[in-house]
């Protein structure tokens, strides 16, 4: 099915355009070690302050805000990749076909991925257990739009041939699959087991939620008000409605909470250092001309950020140096990293045609080459004179 792998290589490749060195600031709001307040950075570059929040994005985190805790969070905004960028991606025949095949999936599903309001994908780290192991992320996806969440549940239990069981849990019902590839797996390496397990939950009429089941149990006890998100990750995350994709998390702290600095799960351990360095948030979105790329990190100090705008510079050359492809490096050339006060900003502005054309350069299918084999030359073949006898 052309049309549904080129759209993931599309979304794959926003994804990682995304994901380029994304350095970026703690939440909006919020107050860092410093004590300044970060401003939120919109698509245009401009800044503006938290009061000035567009009635879009307070909606949005309104949505979310019944979700449970995240250490990293990534936004996807569907209807703007769908209806917008891959219509100026791919060619004209394709995005008629992808578009059938939304059509038909809405009428077997009662799904049209164009009318997807959002996805999320929530990360969040867990403690070492109490003899001390390291223990893999949890992780959640959620999305909401118009649909029916039941529905596409019953649709998924359907598809899993008997092997999606009922869990109560609360006023919810969790569909629980276990992956036997991976419990065979976690066999010979132990960190697997706790992807061994998956879930599906309604978290309301059209809000529905797959990933681990403890994470999802969680996004439950959340819905009825227990442990919710913290308002100013997903003002960090949603600074920006408009965004195809943004991203925001804080890897300090999701260390400090993975290697027992903030104790284990059968021992709390009060912080000696508390520092937002390293919380970072970046988009990536589009006007009618350019694709915007934006992100900012704090740094805890202005000295700090500007050794670190410095050392990435200083990598982002060298990178750009050691890619052979022309297009790649004028992609790259695009990027700049500055310091202002203790924070690192990372700016890119991408026209439109050129992006485009070096994504369709890179879909298209790559010529048959043909080769005739010549056949190896043919030895001539030594005659042999018999000897004669003498009488």
């Amino acid at each position: 099915m052309r049309k549904l792998s080129n759209l993931l290589i599309v979304v794959v490749v926003a994804i990682a355009a995304a994901a380029i060195d994304t350095s970026a600031q703690n939440a909006l709001g919020q107050t860092s070690s410093g004590g300044t307040k970060l401003l939120a950075i919109n698509s245009s570059g401009a800044t503006t302050s938290a009061a000035t929040a567009s009635a879009a994005k307070q909606a949005m985190v309104n949505s979310l805000s019944s979700l449970p805790e995240a250490d990293t969070l990534v936004y996807v905004n569907p209807q703007r990749i769908l209806n917008e960028l891959v219509p100026k991606l791919l060619p004209a025949k394709d995005v008629d076909e992808m578009r059938k095949g939304f059509e038909d999936v809405k009428k077997n599903a009662g799904l049209d991925p164009t009318k997807i309001d959002y996805i999320v994908i929530a990360v969040r780290f867990k403690k070492p257990t109490a003899d001390l192991n390291f223990q893999p992320p949890e992780f959640m996806v959620v999305s909401s739009g118009d649909f029916s969440a039941e529905s596409l549940i019953g649709l998924a239990r359907m598809a899993s041939q008997g092997k999606l069981r009922d869990e109560k849990y609360g006023d919810k019902t969790l569909g629980l699959m276990t992956i036997d590839p991976i419990v065979k797996e976690s066999e010979k390496n132990p960190l697997l087991k706790g992807f061994s397990e998956v879930g599906i939950v309604s978290l309301g009429g059209n809000t529905i939620a797959a990933g681990t089941p403890a994470y999802l149990r969680a996004a439950i006890d959340a819905s009825a008000g227990k442990d919710r998100i913290n308002p100013a990750s997903l003002n960090s995350l949603i600074r920006d409605p408009n965004a195809l994709i943004s991203i925001a998390g804080k890897p300090w702290l999701s260390f400090a909470k993975s290697f027992g600095m903030l104790g284990t799960e059968t021992n709390a351990r009060a912080p000696r250092c508390e520092t937002n360095m390293g919380d970072f948030y970046a988009a990536l979105t589009m006007d009618a001309s350019n694709f915007m790329l934006r992100g900012v990190s704090n740094a805890d100090n202005p000295d700090t950020a500007k050794i670190l705008a410095n050392l990435y510079s200083g990598l982002l050359r060298y990178a750009t140096s050691s890619i052979p492809d022309a297009s790649a490096q004028s992609l790259l050339k695009g990027l700049a990293v500055t310091a202002e006060g203790d924070e690192i900003l990372l700016r890119a502005d991408f026209p439109q045609q050129m992006v485009i054309d070096l994504i369709q350069q890179r879909l298209k299918p790559k010529p048959m080459v043909t080769t005739t084999a010549t056949p190896p030359p043919v030895k001539p073949v030594a005659r042999r004179r018999r000897a004669r006898r003498r009488g």
